[in-house]
């Protein structure tokens, strides 16, 4: 090729020649991708083998460039290019790096992929006496897709008490059978433990778009002579902070049609009272993609007024997995304005409310002081629940 990685800023300078603003440039790095790269080529979301068989850019800036993929069982998917691992040592490896350093993020991609033989890698043999640590990516059922913590390797687990698990959990289970069928391994075991532990996971931090400067001289804070919330006037006191988008990861059926919106649809059927339908959709959202923040969001909701502990759970890995890109320390403003930011600011929302009903003041308490800073317009009302939760107030008596 002529070229190594120490070259990349050169390539993208190269690529991006004469393009001025995101949208050009993304047209440049498509025009790249179709000139240079040999279809169909080999690659890997989430450690399925997978064959790209077209670039594309539909003129979404904040989507950027998405590739057409066909999975090993005939299936076509469209996913965002920036998740698709490339075998090192390839073309198309070398312009993925390029893009991807030009979005801002590693040019290596989190899962590292070494060229394959274009042969199945034979499947770990799981023997009985040992436990294995698995992470669940969904739950339909009793059985959980899940890859092999540490591996890329899937594996669907069959167990009585998978119906306690949610997406995003490493669970470890003592097993009890395998066996293979069409080339996807199965596991019968017993479930031991399950821990949160997002940064385990190996997710990709959810990439962060400057949008400018948010100042408080030009937010509402309410009619002339009014007070303003005591929580808010440190906040306004601060002064002007930089504003961010959050990247949305949302696995579209037809990426053209901005009508389609699996997570209404999963609200509508659940509406419909057909909520079997409902959570498949949001499930599948989470096995394509851990980092679907909506579907935690979403599954969240359902658990909400039965089980608080269950429900607090799917906003936690929402919330812990934003977090790989803001943490507790970061100073800027998420605001509800910018719509790719509602995920993340729901999960925080019914995370917040879950530790308030059972009773977690002290960390509610931080975590609304935080959804503050982060949106200040407060467009879900927590500058109204704060003194309640700083009383001790239960969420049962505020709630009536």
């Amino acid at each position: 090729m002529g070229r190594d990685r120490e070259n990349l800023e050169a390539l993208i300078e190269e690529i991006i020649t004469d393009a001025y603003g995101d949208d050009e440039q993304l047209w440049a790095f498509l025009q790249a991708f179709e000139d240079q790269v040999e279809l169909p080529a080999e690659g890997f979301v989430i450690g399925e083998r997978v064959s790209v068989t077209a670039f594309d850019y539909n003129g979404n800036t904040h989507q950027g460039l998405t590739a057409k993929c066909r999975t090993e069982d005939g299936k076509l998917h469209t996913v965002t290019l920036s998740d698709v691992v490339f075998p090192g040592g390839t073309t198309v490896a070398l312009y993925h790096s390029c893009y991807r350093k030009w979005l801002g993020l590693k040019p290596e991609p989190a899962a590292v992929v070494r060229k394959s033989s274009g042969k199945r890698q034979p499947a770990r043999k799981i023997t009985d006496a040992e436990t294995v640590a698995l992470i669940v990516l969904g739950v339909k059922e009793r059985a959980a897709p899940c890859r092999i913590l540490g591996t890329e390797q899937r594996i669907t687990l069959r167990s009585a008490d998978i119906s306690k698990v949610v997406p995003g959990e490493i669970i470890t289970v003592k097993p009890r059978k395998q066996w293979n069928y069409k080339g996807h391994s199965y596991l019968i075991g017993d479930m031991q433990a399950r821990r949160i532990d997002v940064a385990a996971l190996g997710l990709a931090p959810l990439r962060l778009t400057e949008q400018g400067m948010w100042n408080p001289a030009d937010e509402y804070w309410g009619e002339k002579g009014e007070p303003i919330e005591d929580c808010l006037k440190p906040i306004i006191a601060r002064g002007p902070r930089k504003q961010f988008e959050m990247e949305q990861i949302l696995q579209m059926d037809e990426p053209d049609d901005p009508f389609d919106d699996p997570i209404s649809r999963a609200n509508d059927l659940k509406d419909e009272g057909k909520w079997k339908a409902a959570l498949s959709i949001l499930t599948d959202l989470t096995i394509a993609d851990l980092r679907c923040l909506d579907a935690h969001a979403h599954l969240g909701n359902f658990e909400f007024e039965h089980s608080p502990e269950q429900a607090l759970r799917h906003y936690e890995i929402g919330v812990r997995i934003g977090d790989l890109s803001v943490d507790d320390e970061w100073d800027c403003v998420l605001p509800w304005g910018v719509i790719n930011n509602r995920p993340f600011l729901r999960c925080l929302h019914g995370y917040a409310l879950c530790l308030w009903r059972l009773q977690r003041f002290d960390e509610a308490g931080k975590l609304f002081q935080r959804m503050l800073w982060l949106n200040p317009s407060d467009n879900q009302g927590i500058r109204f629940l704060v003194d309640d939760v700083s009383a001790r107030r239960s969420w049962e008596s505020v709630a009536e």
